[in-house]
């Protein structure tokens, strides 16, 4: 009778092995899981580089069929389809002004978005509502925008709003020297590192 008790208690218990099998199969579901979080923020950093590639193209695009810069453009109004009106078109300057995150429809830095879609250089939509003037969100959260003579950048640059810290030192890695306060990638005119628990808006030069 002793011997049977014995044996069920022997029985109902995990072995070694049944528990380093849980043990690898936890570890790899984990292994998983990084890798996963890792493929997407890669993602994320790609679709910021490939973004400012086809913001920049679409603008230089524009730029060689009309003359004009888009949200510049002095006659946007009377080449697209779709719903215009006469305060959609720029002064013809030659500089697109205005910030590069403004909410008025009024601003060249938000007309610019308007003008691409007319143009179909970039999609949305083409009347006067205002997600015609939108700018595009970027992969992190923030608004992707243009603006002139950002921090210590001169003429036109192309600005992702919200980057998370750690993100801005791989895109400065990638891009450029490192240092936010100076060459072609900037964060503003004197931050000397990117805190990793920080969000910043993030200017490319054009």
């Amino acid at each position: 009778m002793n011997m049977q008790i014995m044996n069920k208690h022997r029985q109902s218990g995990f072995t070694l092995v049944e528990i380093a099998i849980v043990l690898v199969i936890i570890g790899l579901l984990i292994g998983g899981v990084l890798k996963g979080r890792e493929m997407i923020t890669n993602a994320k950093i790609k679709r910021i580089e490939n973004d400012f590639a086809g913001v920049s193209a679409a603008i230089y695009a524009y730029q060689d069929r009309y003359g004009v810069l888009p949200g510049d453009d002095p006659a946007a109004s009377t080449r697209f389809a779709g719903t215009w009106r006469s305060s959609d078109n720029g002064d013809g300057n030659g500089n697109i002004s205005g910030g590069w995150s403004s909410t008025n429809n009024g601003d060249e830095s938000r007309k610019i978005w308007k003008h691409l879609r007319g143009a179909g250089l970039i999609a949305g939509p083409v009347d006067n509502a205002n997600a015609s003037y939108q700018q595009p969100s970027n992969s992190f959260g923030g608004l992707t925008g243009v603006d002139l003579n950002l921090y210590n950048l001169s003429g036109h640059n192309i600005v992702f709003g919200e980057i998370p810290g750690d993100i801005a030192q791989i895109l400065e890695a990638r891009g450029d020297d490192g240092v936010p306060s100076r060459g072609s990638i900037q964060a503003n005119n004197t931050q000397t590192t990117y805190q990793i628990d920080s969000r910043y808006d993030i200017a490319f030069r054009q």
